[in-house]
């Protein structure tokens, strides 16, 4: 990439039919979507992705879908955590020889006591950045149960070459980004947050360039941002309290359904269907949800009709 990614870089879910398979036209509707949503780039097979309910076969039939459907319009990151050293190094490099603009990888964990030390942890983004020659952005999130301090990030931006982007959503992640781009500003491309945009103005605050959300609302979170980096940080305040009410409501009540009960709504996919053991959204949160999305005219409301 000759420019570093910032702003809004939204995950796709992945749209199933009702019986749970893959649905693959609905996959190039949600690229289609996102597009004209104004994204600078789609992340893929990420965890509101439902990466952890796919088959290996379906990850690299999503990859290949994804990125010869968007066909360079914007850049695609691509998911590539696991466990294995070895198979997350594998990953990689697939998604780089499909056309990937970016991996973005958790540290390795399996559930939430097998983890490696910090050692074991930077040998493992070690021996992927090794592999590659893309961005690798390091997606410190609560989900994966490890602690990543600010001085191992700040050794991977250091001593690796490809990791460049952070994605910070662990608790106080204003303070986090704070501290990282203290201790390694100079190497460090860009500091995003998570968590649907939930803190993004504490991050902003904090320095970030970017937010990494789901793909239902990003036409109406990315001017929070571009407002506050442009210097209008009243116009970014105004903003993000006018979908505050939305972005909670995501953040706490629907997790990854949400994007696709309001992609389903709007006819961007044909059904907002979850993998078992994930349960539907009950009725009371979808009305809340499809109300609150009303309220903002989101985008995927009306896309596909």
């Amino acid at each position: 990439m000759k420019q570093p990614l910032e702003n809004i870089l939204p995950v796709a879910p992945t749209p199933f039919h009702p019986d749970g398979r893959v649905d693959e036209d609905g996959m190039r509707r949600v690229i289609d979507c996102m597009i004209d949503q104004g994204v600078d780039a789609i992340c893929i097979l990420a965890n509101y992705s439902e990466q952890f309910l796919l088959s290996d076969e379906e990850r690299t039939l999503l990859m290949r879908l994804s990125l010869e459907h968007a066909d360079g319009r914007v850049p695609v990151i691509v998911t590539t955590s696991h466990f294995s050293t070895q198979i997350a190094t594998q990953r990689a490099q697939a998604a780089e020889a499909m056309g990937a603009s970016m991996i973005m990888m958790m540290p390795p964990y399996h559930g939430s006591g097998l983890f490696p030390a910090p050692q074991g942890i930077f040998e493992h983004f070690e021996a992927v950045s090794g592999a590659i020659s893309i961005p690798i952005m390091v997606q410190d999130a609560p989900l994966s149960g490890v602690t990543m301090p600010v001085d191992l990030l700040a050794r991977l931006a250091k001593e690796l070459e490809n990791v460049s982007y952070f994605k910070i959503e662990c608790p106080f992640a204003a303070d986090k980004l704070a501290a990282l781009i203290e201790a390694a500003g100079d190497y460090i491309d860009g500091p995003f947050d998570g968590e649907e945009a939930v803190t993004l103005l504490a991050d902003l605050d904090a320095g970030a360039t970017g937010t990494m959300t789901s793909a239902m609302f990003p036409e109406l979170i990315r001017p929070i941002v571009t407002s506050y980096r442009a210097g209008g940080k009243d116009a970014a305040l105004a903003q993000w309290q006018k979908c505050l009410p939305l972005i909670n409501h995501e953040n706490r009540q629907c997790g990854l359904r949400g994007a696709k009960v309001v992609f389903k709504e709007g006819g961007v996919i044909a059904s907002d269907h979850v993998r078992h053991p994930l349960k539907p959204m009950s009725e009371r949160t979808r009305t809340r949800l499809l109300e609150l999305a009303r309220d903002l005219d989101v985008m995927a409301l009306r896309w596909g009709k």
